[in-house]
């Protein structure tokens, strides 16, 4: 299967799903050891808009940087899967693949289904059943992103799609998905 190539400059989705839906998080430092890859692998070359780590899928917005080296978005991509499959095939004493084939990618092609996309991923456990308030939920980005304290995330553009932190929060509790095509095929079952 042929993979489109991630370009410099562009937003992507990013997502992937434990193999046979299984559990990728089975405790908290789980997901701290995800985030600090995260920070490893992925700030290099992109900036993070939002993420959702749930059970057994992960969720990721990029914007991808213009890079000045042979480093790729993909090999960095593909580095923090396999350091943290490596770590959890240790930790866990398994083997074998953590993650589906391959991660899966969508190109962001213009505002209105970027704006949706922050939304789907951020209300991603709610959608899931795992809570009903969706501040509750630790291993999103959708606290750092309201909040005003040190991040790895690129809050300011995410705030200003949204035209400031209050409507983005108004977004996040009153408005409702429209789930076309697009947003459809991103649901994990």
């Amino acid at each position: 299967m042929s993979y489109e190539i991630i370009e410099s400059d562009c937003y992507y989705h990013i997502y992937n799903q434990g193999n046979n839906k299984e559990d990728i998080f089975k405790e908290a430092m789980n997901y701290n050891h995800f985030l600090n890859l995260m920070k490893k692998y992925i700030v290099p070359v992109a900036e993070i808009l939002s993420y959702c780590l749930m059970k057994n899928h992960f969720h990721l917005l990029i914007h991808t940087k213009e890079l000045e080296t042979n480093q790729t978005f993909s090999q960095a991509i593909s580095n923090l899967c396999n350091a943290y499959a490596k770590a959890i095939n240790k930790k866990y004493n398994r083997t074998g693949s953590l993650f589906r084939v391959r991660y899966r990618r969508k190109k962001v092609t213009n505002e209105n289904y970027l704006k949706q996309l922050i939304v789907y991923i951020n209300l991603n456990p709610v959608y899931h059943g795992f809570t009903k308030n969706v501040y509750a939920y630790k291993y999103s980005s959708l606290m750092i992103l309201l909040s005003k304290r040190k991040t790895f995330l690129s809050r300011t553009e995410v705030l200003e799609l949204f035209d400031g932190r209050e409507n983005f929060q108004y977004y996040l509790e009153y408005k409702t998905l429209e789930f076309d095509e697009k947003m459809n095929s991103l649901v994990l079952e």
